[in-house]
């Protein structure tokens, strides 16, 4: 399914991430706040970019129905996500979706170390998959920003609320402190079932326009 670039990225990734120096776990629990959960509504479309994706990578995708499940957010784990995603902001190139496939929207990994928000947000979905977090606690959500354009973060669903991993910010914050009007994201029961988030808004036609804007 991978390259030989691809699976370097990946490697690379775990091997950094592990061998990063662990925050005092004193330090680390002082960052876990209660953050809310998000009100999630009614099933509504896919991405075009997640179905292209789903496409091109079937074993990431096709895992049918699970069992929700939140991720203890300690120290040790909080810690762990943290890694993963100073690692893949700091490593990752912001390049948009027109300049790096000339295409409007594509959604995939930076195999070449290039990439746009959802390919951020694919990116630490995979790595914290791969280090033992459940995948039915990392979604795929899509966001309008501040100037009202596509965004895709990824959301963490925690037994403390839900956070959001960002290209666009190293911090971690819950997801109401974020500055974004949340639109929709995937269910945690069913990885090609969206659902709606807050009160109805209309989806961005892209996720990240085909600009030199790199989100």
């Amino acid at each position: 399914m991978f390259g030989t670039r691809g699976k370097s990225l990946f490697a690379a990734g775990l091997l950094a991430c592990g061998l990063l120096g662990a925050a005092p776990a004193q330090a680390a629990t002082a960052g876990i706040v209660n953050a809310t959960f998000a009100s999630v509504g009614q099933e509504t479309s896919v991405p075009y970019g997640w179905v292209g994706f789903c496409q091109r990578y079937a074993g990431e995708c096709n895992h049918g129905t699970l069992e929700p499940v939140d991720i203890n957010l300690n120290a040790k784990t909080l810690t762990e996500i943290t890694r993963i995603n100073l690692w893949v902001n700091k490593t990752v190139q912001p390049v948009s979706d027109w300049d790096h496939w000339h295409v409007a929207d594509q959604w995939d990994y930076p195999m070449d170390g290039k990439g746009d928000c959802e390919d951020y947000a694919l990116l630490k979905r995979r790595l914290l998959i791969a280090r033992g977090f459940p995948r039915q606690a990392l979604l795929m959500t899509v966001v309008k920003d501040e100037h009202n354009e596509g965004h895709a973060v990824l959301t963490v669903k925690t037994n403390h609320g839900e956070y959001i991993l960002d290209n666009l910010t190293d911090k971690i914050k819950p997801w109401a402190q974020t500055p974004y009007r949340f639109v929709k994201r995937q269910s945690q029961s069913n990885e090609m079932v969206w659902l709606r988030i807050g009160p109805p808004t209309q989806a961005p036609a892209y996720v990240s326009r085909g600009t030199s804007r790199t989100h």
